[in-house]
């Protein structure tokens, strides 16, 4: 018996020292991972942090802060194999919950990030960031009026949240809500105005919407003055200032943008913009020729634009030169992302050269992009046309139904559509149409002529 007491005795001790020696190392692992982080030694960090999770797998810490790391390194899915770890081994704790949503934000999973903000709310909604991280999730899961309840929180538990008051005012922007939105970015820029340029820039846009065209000038000016290397910024207030209808003040601005950024191909498109609008407005033939002098510095860059050439295509039509302006449009289409009016405007150039066939190409493609953005009444009845004269009479039916829709029965439509369903071989459809009109119009001469003209079913 005392054998056995001896060497039951011994193995406990045994294993006690291991245990202790096991945690002293765990902690050592850990603390060295710590100090790795201070120092910014990341690759340190992972090994000590790795080593603590060798020693205890079911550490929540040791994941937690392993992730955190592989989070700030910017490897994502090392990082959400880590916290969701975390999670799993302690649910309630609501750090590794808020780190699982940031990794899904940064991996723009918007939906799944909401579910683990809300998870984290649900643990502690007194977290003002966490709440700000809320709306932001909502708000790019295309849920903005959701977004609204938790940035209001945030801003209640922390009022000098700077990043909750800019999304609360690109939430009301959404929304239409002005004023609303106006406040709410006033309060992001004055809280941070150095170095809120995104809140300035929605600011500076919320002002050109109420019309307030000097304040969103001012704002574009700031952040010109904050960012003065960048070409972009003094090509926007050159823009802003067009815009408001200071075309002189316009033209002084994008040129010094084009002196001072040479190599930019956005200060000469800018520039031939403004002076292409003032063509146009004016009848001004000298405007003219400066647009097409600036929009070909513009094009002839090899990072040149879609938007730069189709304009460049609109220059050369007003200058009257089909041929140029085709050129430049074909440039433009094959460019993405492409304009929507370069298809409309190809399809001017083509049909004036009676090459149906490509203009009704242009404008489908046109139709395409727009879907129900604009209205399309107007081009829907053109496709219609030409594909009647292309000997497609089916297809012009479902273009001219698809002006009715948004115009209206007028008679001169339903002659139209009539017309093609007879060509097409749908009689019945032509005497429905015919009879549809009629009964608007008894009277109208285009019809009762049809009517007549009609074979019988």
């Amino acid at each position: 018996m005392a054998v056995v007491f001896v060497a039951v005795a011994g193995v406990a001790g045994a294993l006690a020292y291991a245990a202790w020696a096991n945690e002293r190392e765990f902690d050592r692992l850990m603390a060295a991972g710590d100090a790795a982080v201070t120092a910014e030694r990341h690759f340190q960090a992972i090994e000590a942090f790795s080593g603590a999770v060798t020693r205890k797998p079911d550490s929540m810490v040791a994941h937690l802060k392993r992730g955190s790391v592989y989070l700030g390194q910017g490897e994502l899915d090392a990082a959400l194999r880590d916290l969701r770890r975390a999670t799993e081994i302690d649910p309630s704790a609501p750090r590794p919950l808020e780190l699982v949503g940031d990794v899904n934000i940064a991996l723009r999973r918007a939906e799944r990030a909401v579910e683990s903000y809300e998870a984290c709310v649900a643990l502690d909604d007194r977290n003002a960031r966490v709440l700000y991280k809320l709306g932001l999730a909502r708000y790019r899961a295309g849920r903005a009026a959701a977004a609204i309840e938790p940035l209001q929180q945030a801003i209640a538990l922390d009022p000098a949240l700077g990043e909750a008051h800019y999304m609360l005012g690109l939430v009301r922007r959404d929304q239409n809500q002005w004023p609303a939105a106006r406040a709410s970015l006033e309060t992001s820029v004055r809280l941070s105005p150095g170095s809120q340029t995104a809140s300035r820039e929605a600011l500076a846009e919320v002002y050109g919407l109420e019309g307030d065209h000097t304040r969103s000038i001012n704002q574009l000016e700031a952040l010109a003055a904050l960012e003065p290397t960048r070409p972009d910024r003094l090509v926007a207030v050159g823009l802003a200032q067009a815009r408001a209808g200071r075309t002189d003040a316009a033209v002084t601005t994008l040129s010094r943008a084009v002196e001072r950024f040479p190599d930019a191909p956005q200060g000469y498109a800018a520039l031939g913009k403004v002076w292409l609008a003032s063509a146009q407005t004016r009848g001004d033939r000298v405007a003219l020729n400066k647009a097409l002098e600036a929009l070909q510095q513009a094009a002839n860059r090899s990072d040149a634009t879609s938007e730069t050439l189709a304009e460049l295509g609109r220059a050369w039509l007003l200058a009257g030169d089909g041929q140029a302006a085709e050129r430049a449009l074909r440039q433009a289409v094959s460019r993405l992302p492409v304009p929507p009016d370069a298809y409309l405007q190809l399809a001017n150039v083509t049909a004036r050269d009676g090459r149906i066939q490509d203009a009704r190409d242009a404008l489908v493609k046109y139709a395409t992009l727009v879907g129900d953005a604009q209205p399309m009444a107007t081009v829907s009845t053109r496709i219609a046309e030409f594909s009647i004269r292309l000997g497609e009479p089916a297809l012009a039916v479902r273009w001219f139904d698809r002006a009715i829709d948004e115009s209206g029965p007028s008679a001169a439509l339903l002659v139209r559509l009539a017309e093609a369903a007879w060509k097409a071989g749908d009689l019945a459809r032509a005497h429905q149409v015919v009879d549809e009109g009629l009964s608007a119009e008894p009277n109208h001469r285009a019809l009762l002529q049809l009517k007549r003209r009609l074979p019988p079913l």
